[in-house]
């Protein structure tokens, strides 16, 4: 895939259209007024929309040119050589299909939960912490080397998988759009809030995450669904997120 081709790739729009409903509704009814008080407003917001936005394209780009090709090469030979534990049995698309985005997600768990407990990991994935104002921009916030790292690693994930390029693309953008709801400043109630961490990483949940504390910080480490914070014991509410200062003390 050229730089090109992956500018042009579908998946691409309904991220883009999430990204500019979100940005309405954190205007219209934000969760948190982060706007209205001690900060230049509208300035301040769009330097800060503009910061992380961009990096987010950096990323993009790297990813485009240099791991992408990786990706594929590394698919499409585990598929052909029936490698993989999803090549192990004849199964039915929709069942396969299920069960890749629930192994890569299994995997993104750990991944995440590595990033805060070894620290030369932790020195990289605080760039994304160190937001002090969190909202939607702040899911295209990472840095380079753990993004560098996280899609070379993939390629051995890949393969021990056995997943398509296919299964991969459908898992990246649904965990995408789900990062980018619950990094939203976004005033969903608690009701709602509640119903959906059943299943999805929510709003309240994830600034739990994102707080600057870091016996808070060091939970909650799902990036789409919920199930692994609940079965590896790193699940954490609290009952006043709206107290919550963002951010790192380091």
């Amino acid at each position: 895939m050229s730089l090109f081709d992956a500018a042009l790739d579908p998946r691409l729009l309904p991220a883009g259209l999430v990204l500019v409903g979100l940005l309405v509704w954190e205007t219209v009814q934000p969760y948190i007024s982060q706007y209205s008080r001690d900060r230049p407003g509208w300035k301040h917001r769009s330097r800060h929309a503009a910061w992380n936005l961009g990096v987010g394209i950096v990323n993009s780009v790297m990813i485009a040119l240099l791991f992408v090709w990786m990706w594929q090469t590394s698919t499409q030979w585990a598929t052909s050589a029936g490698f993989g534990l999803l090549n192990l049995w004849e199964i039915p698309t929709a069942v396969r299909l299920f069960a890749a985005v629930i192994l890569l997600d299994f995997w993104t768990y750990w991944w995440h939960r590595m990033n805060h407990r070894l620290p030369w990991l932790w020195r990289f994935h605080r760039f994304h912490h160190a937001d002090q104002t969190m909202d939607v921009t702040t899911a295209s916030r990472f840095h380079l080397v753990e993004i560098a790292l996280s899609s070379f690693l993939r390629v051995p994930v890949l393969v021990l998988l056995g997943a398509s390029m296919g299964e991969l693309a459908i898992y990246e953008i649904s965990m995408f759009l789900v990062v980018q709801f619950h990094h939203a400043n976004i005033a969903l109630s608690e009701r709602a809030d509640r119903l959906l961490r059943w299943f999805i990483v929510t709003p309240l949940m994830h600034k739990v995450h994102h707080s600057i504390r870091r016996v808070e910080a060091d939970s909650n480490y799902g990036s789409l669904f919920t199930w692994w914070d609940r079965w590896f014991g790193s699940w954490k509410m609290i009952p006043s997120p709206k107290r919550i200062r963002f951010g790192v003390d380091d």
